[in-house]
């Protein structure tokens, strides 16, 4: 199969989020991070003394702790963290309504598809450009029943003692150098609270948009959901394409009460300059479930390992992911599995794809104590090479003491057969579409797992990343 057609077939299409506007900020902290940066971002906010506190402490342990080499790559060696804008918002509070919206940032999340998706099927919509939400809506009837959805800024300001509960307590500020930056420049994000019993049929959505160049977005999300309730959450991110590099460095903590169940979805499709840094775990109470669903397309490097500490008996976790990587791209993605309670259960499918001279690595993580009885863990990592210079690797560590527990792990790797692609080539198809048939094949069941919406744009993104520029 000749290496153009190889590369039509397989190549992600980013073009729909590679526009960019010119900036006109309201705040800038300007370039480089020290302790006047965290004051011009505490002082913007308006935010208490405690979290101005928390921020300077959290960038001492950043400026402490070296990069991350066990699970990690010497790609993060070019970060320049003195080369990157920490805070960029063109205003504090995220309008209500859809026509207050700027006209620029109005712009790019229509040509996104953000109000089209919340008029159809969302209750609840946040947009965030840059630093901070420029909107932000939540149906009347789930605010009635007090369901909470703001952002991060708002959740402090205006829910302190459930908010400050849970920060910080799922993902300590120590927990990586990536998490202890997060904390000390942390802007936008999601809260959200969902009281007891309480379970909201539609998803709520964020939207997370990085337009100016030389910028780190540090969202900071935080979801409780009290005893008996369930949510459903989905987050897309893009970022225009630029010659410098961008940082995103998000963290995301989960909170799932007894009997709760959340369930967590992103698809990804960021532009190849962009190292994608992110920290994500839920804590799950007793027969609590957390469930995270991952899709990783684009970026430069992306280090992502969704964790459930499974806290209560016969709590439950799982990450489905599928990860694509293409020329110059990384996945380095995966998940953490900490059972702490009897009866628990953990489920980890992971699919990738590597193209031209793309990476995709897994790295899992499986903790089973001798203490418990009758846990339980499958992990299956399954990973397709293109051609012979795309590259994948297999890290799984799982740790079971004890004789009371099952555990079982399956990984495959496998190439595009020449074979298979002539077959198709006779019944009328192109080299192309062959591939792109072969690519949506390997992924097919884990893409079923996706609410219809966004099994919708996952394949649309995998169509488009195989029609023009799999390279």
């Amino acid at each position: 199969m000749s290496d153009s057609a190889t590369l039509e077939a397989v190549s992600v299409d980013q073009d729909a989020g590679d526009f960019v506007y010119p900036e006109d900020y309201e705040h800038d902290a300007g370039y480089g991070l020290s302790e006047k940066t965290i004051d011009y971002i505490s002082e913007v906010k308006g935010e208490a003394d405690w979290i101005r506190e928390f921020r300077k402490k959290a960038l001492n342990t950043f400026e402490k702790k070296p990069n991350p080499t066990h699970w990690a790559t010497k790609d993060l060696e070019n970060i320049k963290f003195e080369d990157i804008r920490y805070y960029l918002s063109k205003g504090q509070r995220p309008t209500r309504t859809w026509d207050e919206v700027p006209d620029d940032v109005k712009e790019t999340f229509e040509r996104l598809g953000i109000p089209e998706k919340e008029r159809k099927f969302l209750a609840g919509v946040e947009a965030q450009f840059d630093s901070e939400a420029a909107y932000s809506n939540i149906k009347e009837d789930l605010e009635k029943e007090g369901v909470i959805f703001v952002n991060s800024t708002e959740g402090l300001r205006e829910h302190p003692e459930l908010f400050k509960k849970w920060f910080g307590k799922v993902i300590p500020t120590g927990d990586n150098k990536y998490s202890a930056l997060n904390s000390a420049v942390f802007s936008g994000g999601s809260f959200i609270y969902v009281p007891p019993g309480v379970k909201v049929a539609h998803p709520l959505q964020a939207y997370f948009r990085i337009n100016a160049e030389n910028f780190g977005q540090f969202e900071r999300t935080l979801i409780i959901v009290d005893e008996g309730a369930e949510v459903t959450y989905m987050e897309g991110c893009t970022a225009p394409k630029f010659e410098t590099a961008t940082l995103h460095s998000a963290v995301v903590e989960l909170v799932a009460m007894d009997n709760a169940k959340i369930q967590y979805i992103t698809v990804q499709n960021w532009s190849n300059n962009v190292f994608n840094l992110v920290t994500k775990r839920g804590v799950a109470h007793e027969n609590a479930e957390i469930r995270w669903i991952d899709c990783n397309i684009g970026s430069r490097l992306t280090m992502k390992y969704p964790g459930v500490i499974m806290k209560g008996r016969k709590a439950r976790g799982e990450v489905v992911s599928i990860a694509l990587a293409n020329d110059g791209q990384h996945q380095d993605t995966g998940a953490k599995m900490i059972h702490a309670a009897d009866e628990t259960t953990s489920n980890v499918v992971s699919k990738s794809i590597s193209v031209g001279e793309g990476r995709s690595t897994y790295r899992g993580l499986v903790h089973i104590p001798k203490h418990l009885k009758g846990c339980k863990n499958n992990t299956e990592c399954d990973a397709l090479l293109i051609n012979s210079n795309s590259r994948t690797d297999t890290y799984p560590a799982i740790s079971v003491r004890g004789n009371q527990h099952a555990t079982q792990h399956e990984a495959s790797v496998s190439q595009v057969s020449e074979e298979q692609i002539f077959y198709m080539q006779q019944r009328g198809l192109s080299e192309g579409e062959a591939m792109s048939l072969s690519v949506n094949g390997f992924v097919n069941d884990l893409v079923r797992e996706f609410p219809m919406e966004y099994s919708v744009e996952l394949k649309r993104l995998i169509d488009l990343e195989m029609e023009g520029s799999v390279g």
